[in-house]
């Protein structure tokens, strides 16, 4: 038997229509599905974010207050001891005489602070940089040793100097 000419295919000879044809490549199929769910999973988030949203409303910030020094208790936690109040001044001290260093916290860059008596009267905790009684200005503290003067920038007027330590301390 002859071939009849035909248009289109022929199902007879073993030819199957093209969209029955069995896929060699599987995989582009899955990939495919992969990434149609990829985009439906996307589209969902952002939907449920636009959904979901409420008005942006302020919230109040908190005031941070720092702590109040008591200086009385930083005075007797360097070691200053109670002076007796004195009724009348008397004569005008000398400078020097005048300031009395009790103890020092200081650190590598000249930094910290001081405890000083000035005029007999109880101690006093000083940070760098502050200003004394009697205009004098606390410039720096090292070691044992703090330097006063008329400013910060001026040069040092007045050194003063802790006492060496008892020998059992």
């Amino acid at each position: 038997m002859s071939k009849s000419l035909s248009f289109g295919h022929s199902v007879f000879q073993g030819d199957v229509p093209a969209g029955l044809v069995p896929a060699r490549r599987p995989w582009s199929g899955v990939a495919a599905g992969v990434i149609w769910l990829a985009a439906g999973l996307s589209a969902g988030y952002w939907v449920l974010q636009a959904w979901g949203r409420s008005p942006v409303t302020p919230v109040a910030s908190a005031t941070v207050s720092l702590p109040v020094v008591d200086t009385n208790s930083v005075s007797q936690a360097l070691g200053a001891t109670a002076a007796p109040v004195v009724g009348d001044a008397g004569p005008a001290v000398p400078v020097t005489t005048r300031y009395e260093l009790i103890g020092v916290v200081s650190d590598r860059r000249q930094q910290g602070a001081a405890l000083i008596a000035v005029d007999g009267q109880p101690p006093k905790p000083y940070p760098v940089g502050a200003e004394l009684e009697g205009g004098m200005f606390l410039q720096s503290v090292n070691g044992r040793t703090v330097r006063l003067g008329p400013s910060m920038t001026a040069p040092h007027s007045m050194e003063l100097t802790l006492p060496a330590p008892p020998e059992g301390a």
